[in-house]
């Protein structure tokens, strides 16, 4: 158990040094810029409300992806076909706080 916290806990420590991701949860975010920006960037395939069409519904999903999982995974491009996307640091606040409204 111990090896699992020290895990968790090592993980914890490199997301909180990425300079991106700490300016990010510094700030608070807009969750109707993050719906605005949402709509332009996302919608597409995730759906005007956040319902799901070529990607997965977003509806709830901060209750099991942590705020640095949010992040990554918009930044990210690792699970195709979601592209790598990088808005400024106020944009992903605003996003983040859109998705954490769902």
């Amino acid at each position: 158990m111990l090896a699992i916290t020290l895990g968790i806990f090592g993980v914890q420590m490199v997301q909180a040094s990425d300079p991106y991701v700490k300016n990010v949860l510094s700030l608070t975010g807009d969750p109707v810029q993050g719906n605005a920006i949402f709509q332009i960037n996302c919608a597409g395939c995730h759906g005007w409300q956040a319902d799901g069409r070529v990607g997965p519904s977003l509806q709830g999903v901060s209750k099991h992806k942590s705020r640095y999982g949010l992040i990554r995974q918009v930044i990210s491009g690792e699970t195709p076909p979601m592209p790598k996307f990088q808005p400024s640091a106020q944009e992903m606040a605003d996003l983040l706080s859109y998705l954490e409204s769902l």
